[in-house]
């Protein structure tokens, strides 16, 4: 499947702001097998003082940017075109999450994908007694991790409502939970907190996701926003494995990755500092639509 991506990011402030320094985490990776940035152009206005691009600790791709001149807003566009290739028939090769901590316990790596990183203590996701009572009351110790990741996924969503208006940016996963709302962002950071707490590492993935439009009707353009999902460690054998809750759903060739990390401070899309006085309103607008 070929993507054509676009993006747009606004921020605009109430007083002209200046000596901004911006981290940018919004270009798909290159994935072996399973996707690849075929072309891209990122532009950023006004007219920066300097740009580089990097990668990060995961391997995701970083653009910094500094603007220097005072502006009132700053505008991100993206347009890419990304080649998404069919995912590999299921197959459950992991163990029992019993035998998966002794796998992970007797990991040495340290690299960006060791399950060593993804067994909680980050600043927003922190353990919580009610999403881990949640965990255990659906967590089959005869059932295989993977199995366990899935059953645990599928409980969510159907716990869970979508609802855009319910939390904020930095609302705490646990209050999330508590109101039985929120967004991707939300529905992942609880996933993952409830897997920890299970021992099953497990982490955050950011990235765009192909929407439909309802029976009948023409589909919108720019009308959606980043998603975000889950990847689980289940054992050596079966690597990471990748689950959208929001949707009830393993990821498929729908699903578009930019970046992998443990929460979503490690892939926020733009994340900075400038100085200016005070407000700012932030837009974002995304379009994923397939290439003939």
């Amino acid at each position: 499947m070929l993507y054509n991506i676009r993006l747009n990011i606004t921020h605009r402030y109430d007083q002209p702001a200046a000596q901004g320094r911006h981290l940018i985490r919004v270009l798909p990776r290159n994935l072996p097998g399973r996707q690849r940035l075929a072309m891209h152009l990122l532009t950023v206005t006004p007219e920066l003082h300097s740009r580089r691009e990097t990668f990060d600790f995961f391997e995701n791709t970083v653009v910094t940017c500094v603007h220097s001149e005072p502006h009132d807003e700053m505008s991100i566009d993206l347009s890419c075109h990304v080649e998404v290739s069919d995912p590999a028939p299921w197959s459950d090769l992991s163990p029992q999450v019993h035998a998966l901590r002794a796998d992970w316990r007797k990991q040495i790596d340290l690299g960006p994908d060791s399950p060593l990183h993804f067994l909680g203590g980050t600043q927003r996701l922190t353990p919580d007694a009610a999403i881990a009572e949640f965990a255990r009351a659906w967590f089959d110790p005869e059932r295989t991790a993977a199995e366990n990741v899935l059953r645990i996924g599928q409980a969510l969503h159907d716990e869970m409502a979508f609802d855009a208006t319910a939390t904020e940016v930095d609302t705490d996963p646990a209050e999330a939970f508590r109101m039985r709302g929120g967004v991707c962002q939300d529905f992942s950071h609880i996933m993952i907190i409830a897997l920890q707490s299970l021992g099953i590492p497990a982490g955050y993935v950011s990235g765009y996701l192909r929407t439909l439009p309802p029976v009948g009707q023409e589909k919108l353009e720019g009308v959606d926003a980043m998603h975000a999902w889950v990847r689980a460690w289940c054992g050596i054998a079966q690597g990471w494995i990748e689950y959208d809750p929001t949707n009830a759903t393993l990821i498929g060739s729908d699903h578009i990755v930019v970046g992998y990390g443990r929460d979503y401070s490690d892939l926020a899309p733009v994340r900075g500092q400038l100085r200016s006085a005070g407000g700012q309103v932030n837009s974002q607008a995304v379009d994923v639509a397939v290439l003939d």
